[in-house]
């Protein structure tokens, strides 16, 4: 995973454990003081809610607990595509450009110009440099794209 994406999951993990988990544990003690807690939609939503809060921070201590983080800077740029690297590449059919990162799973966002390095393109991007044509097999057929530039931002 990426310096970044390690970040937010830790702001997460804060959110969760000094906002979210709180006002939860507020909410069912006042669902509580509402009476018989079998007819309660308030107390069972609270708890339900509680569980999911709960799961979440267990599977984000878990992603970083097992997390190695990549500091992309820290790597000599050498013109390959790795994880962390933002790709500028351009569409051969139409000579349109596009960029996109590398990066983990949970950290992708298409809307952001973030692709998993487990996605179609990212896998056939890793490890070609740049100048090299890549063909993507993508829903619409397949798509040729000649690596521009690779940078090492962070």
């Amino acid at each position: 995973m990426t310096i970044e994406g390690a970040e937010k999951l830790r702001e997460e993990l804060l959110r969760l454990k000094n906002v979210e988990r709180p006002r939860i544990i507020r909410a069912i003690a006042e669902a509580r003081e509402h009476g018989d807690l079998r007819e309660n939609a308030e107390y069972h939503a609270a708890k339900e809610e509680q569980g999911f809060a709960e799961g979440r921070l267990r599977e984000i201590e878990g992603k970083l607990g097992d997390a190695q983080i990549i500091d992309i800077t820290k790597i000599t740029a050498t013109g390959k595509v790795i994880f962390g690297a933002t790709v500028h590449l351009i569409n051969a059919d139409d000579d349109s450009r596009v960029s996109y990162r590398i990066v983990g799973e949970d950290e992708s966002d298409i809307k952001e110009g973030k692709l998993s390095v487990n996605s179609p393109i990212a896998r056939a991007l890793v490890g070609k440099s740049e100048g090299d044509t890549v063909e993507v097999r993508a829903p619409r057929g397949v798509v040729e794209y000649e690596i521009e530039k690779v940078e090492h931002l962070a």
